[in-house]
Order: structure tokens, then C-alpha cells, then sequence
């Protein structure tokens, strides 16, 4: 590595084996009071890291002792697709008064349902969808103090009410994926004092082995970015010699992380091991997800010291691979800031983008080329893949017209 007192977003990372580096750990390891970010291992490969899951199960709920409203009320045997319902304490109930402010279900269909066996005159309806948590891993903790539960809509719609829910608070699960291995990796002295404690089975001993840290991927020529959206936590529980080279590590981490980056993720990262990319929409050929991911990736890398263009600078979209949201902010990236641009990856992130400094001074004219394309395919209703409202074109229209966008459909 290069000195110790250069900042780390400038340091060249090297080592003397015959492949270059690919990833750098960076974090703490223990539990300080008030932790660093150093330096704690390069590594050849990382195992555990990018893993493709199968799609999250969808679960089932009932509503026990339901009076239904509006939607609910209306929805019929045939599973009628609700949409996102927020579940919350009746407006005196002590959790409403504690601040709890409850579940998003989301997704929610109506199965069917019942006269109540515990509430006469009422009814129980049975849902399927998902709980509204940043993975499947997540436990949902019930409110001790609830007595009873309103349903809502997005639009804060009644849709009626019930004495209990099955189904939605549950204790954490295991990680989805249990193990992270750093494999070819060379320990810096914080990890070696982790390795260290690996023997010791007592309480101080598995808080020396206690490893947080942001994974970075380290291209071509020794700069290193991290990666948006998981970092790597857990206790290490092995280290033995690697295969991957004389002095190297295989260092295992059982993972407290929640679920991983897609496979793919990898393949978006070695368009980017040898510099910024030069050639616009490689990103086309991905799937929703990946794109998603592929925005992310252009955030990391992405240049705070570039000036933005100066106020009524043209700017061109190339509309023909808009088929989803996540198309448009890869492609409006790329408009204003080149190949593998950013500017935005959700509608916030946009905003704050067309605030300035991000490449671009508002006011400014978009052309947006084949704009049939996002309008066919961008349109009001659910969306089904992001679990929310669709984002319309018109609504993308809209916002941009609010930051004095002047946009020409092409």
C-alpha cells in the first residue's frame, strides 16, 4: 500500500503477487466507542458478497376480527390486488401514543375471507404480499401495547379495521447468505489483531473478532470505490493460508449483513476496472435490477469536483432503452454526464441532482430522443418489480418542468 497519511480516496493500492488486488476492506474491527475507518485487508476475491437470491417468498397475513372499508370492503374472492396498505394503531391506542408508527404491507392481495370465529358480525380476511423491510432477514417487532389496528391506504384511504394480524411481527431471521470469505487476502494490523482473537471463545474475545467495514472494488491502476447499498459486518470465525499466493489469507466472516449485491453486480464493476467507461448505454442489456445496480456503481464513481455546465446548456437523451424508471436514470445520467454518468437514481436523488452540483445548472434543455419509448412503457398504475407506484412519464415531465427543465420530446 502507499502511505499511511495520504487520504484514502487517493491512495494507489498495490501488493507484490503477480494479480493485482481487486477488493479492499475498510473499517474497524472490535468495538471501539468511537470506531476509524483504516485500512483492513486487499484481497484477491470475495465470496458471499454477490449472490443471487432467489425472488423473496410472498407471505401470508390474516386479518382477524376485520371491519372492512373502501377498497377492502369492495374486493371480492377473485385476488384482487390491493396494493400497499400501511398498518397502524387506532388513533388513542397507547402504541399510537408511544410514536409507534407502524407496517407498510406491501403488494397486498385479498385471498378470501370468513365470518370471524372470535369477533361475531365481523369478519377474517386472509392477504398475500410482503413486509415492507430492507430484507428478509429483518424481524417486525410487535408494539406491546396495541390494542387494536387501522388499514390504510397510500393515500391515507380507510380501508378498515381488526382487533389482531397474523402474520407480520416476527423475530429476525438468519442471513441469507451465513458466510463472507475474503479469499487471497492480506491482512492490515487491525484484521490480524481480529485473527488473533480467533482461539478466544469468551464474551471480550468474539468483540475482538468483530469486523465492520465498506467493501471497495480496486481497478486497474490501484484507486479504489466503494460499493452503495451493503457493507460487511460480522464475527470472524477462520483465517487459514490461501491458495491464491505465498503470505496470503483465506478469512471467513460469519455475516450479520443482510442480503447480498446480485452476481452481476461484479460484471457491472469490470466495465469500470480499467476507467470510467467510454461507450454509452452498456447498460441496456441489463435487467431492472442490474441497472439499479449499475446506477449505484456510477454514484460511487462519481466526480464531486466536477463543475457543473453553466445554465441553458443542450443536453440529449437517448431514449431507445427507457423501458423502466431504472432505464431512465441510467440514460439521464449519461445525458448529462457521459458515459456512466449519474444523476440520480429515485426521484429524491433526481431532485437534489437538478438542485445543481451534479453536472448540471438548472435551468437547462433535454432533448429526449425517441421519448415514444418511455412513454409507452412509463405509465400510471403499481409497480409490481419496485413494490410502489409507478413513477409515469408525465410525472417525470412534471418534475422536470418544476426545476425550469426544458425538455423537447423527440
Amino acid at each position: 500500500m502507499t502511505t499511511d497519511h495520504e487520504p484514502l480516496d487517493r491512495r494507489r493500492w498495490t501488493w507484490d503477487h503477480p494479480s493485482p488486488p481487486r477488493w479492499l476492506l475498510i473499517g474497524h474491527t472490535g468495538v471501539p466507542q468511537f470506531p476509524d475507518d483504516d485500512p483492513l485487508a486487499l484481497c484477491a476475491d470475495i465470496d458471499g458478497f454477490f449472490v443471487d437470491l432467489p425472488p423473496r417468498p410472498r407471505e401470508r397475513f390474516t386479518l382477524l376480527g376485520c371491519v372492512p372499508e373502501g377498497a377492502l370492503a369492495a374486493a371480492g374472492s377473485g385476488q384482487p390486488h390491493l396494493g400497499n396498505l400501511w398498518l397502524s394503531a387506532m388513533p388513542d391506542d397507547p402504541a399510537t401514543r408511544r410514536g409507534w408508527f407502524g407496517e407498510q404491507l406491501l403488494d397486498v392481495t385479498v385471498l378470501g375471507r370468513r365470518p370471524s370465529a372470535s369477533s361475531p358480525g365481523r369478519v377474517d380476511i386472509d392477504l398475500e404480499g410482503l413486509v415492507d423491510v430492507n430484507d428478509r432477514s429483518d424481524g417486525v417487532a410487535r408494539p406491546d401495547d396495541v390494542t387494536g389496528f387501522v388499514l390504510t391506504d397510500l393515500a391515507d384511504t380507510p380501508c378498515g379495521t381488526c382487533t389482531d394480524i397474523t402474520g407480520v411481527f416476527r423475530e429476525p431471521a438468519a442471513p441469507p447468505v451465513p458466510y463472507v470469505t475474503l479469499l487471497g487476502c492480506r491482512p492490515e494490523p487491525p484484521l490480524l489483531t481480529a485473527i488473533a482473537a480467533i482461539p478466544q471463545t469468551t464474551k471480550a474475545g468474539l468483540r475482538r473478532r468483530w469486523v465492520a467495514g465498506e467493501v471497495n472494488a480496486v481497478a486497474a491502476d490501484g484507486s479504489a470505490a466503494g460499493l452503495i447499498g451493503r457493507s460487511l459486518t460480522g464475527t470472524l470465525v477462520s483465517s487459514v493460508p490461501s491458495a491464491l499466493g505465498s503470505g496470503l489469507l483465506d478469512v471467513t466472516i460469519a455475516s450479520e449483513t443482510g442480503e447480498p449485491h446480485p452476481e452481476g453486480t461484479r460484471g457491472i464493476l469490470d466495465l469500470w476496472r480499467t476507467g470510467r467507461p467510454t461507450e454509452r448505454n452498456l447498460w441496456a442489456g441489463y435487467d431492472r435490477t442490474l441497472r439499479h445496480e449499475w446506477s449505484g456503481v456510477a454514484l460511487a464513481r462519481h466526480r464531486s469536483d466536477a463543475p457543473d455546465r453553466p445554465p441553458a446548456t443542450t443536453f440529449h437523451l437517448d431514449g431507445r432503452f427507457v423501458t423502466d424508471i431504472e432505464g431512465f436514470y441510467c440514460a439521464i445520467g449519461e445525458a448529462v454526464n457521459g458515459p456512466g454518468g449519474y444523476f440520480g437514481w429515485n426521484l429524491d436523488a433526481l431532485h437534489d441532482c437538478l438542485n445543481g452540483g451534479w453536472g448540471a445548472d438548472s435551468p437547462f434543455r433535454l432533448v429526449w430522443h425517441d421519448s415514444a419509448v418511455a412513454r409507452r412503457h412509463l405509465v400510471a398504475g403499481y409497480d409490481r418489480h419496485r413494490k410502489a407506484p409507478a413513477v409515469a412519464f408525465d410525472v417525470l415531465l412534471e418534475l422536470l418542468a418544476e426545476h425550469e427543465i426544458d425538455v423537447e420530446p423527440r
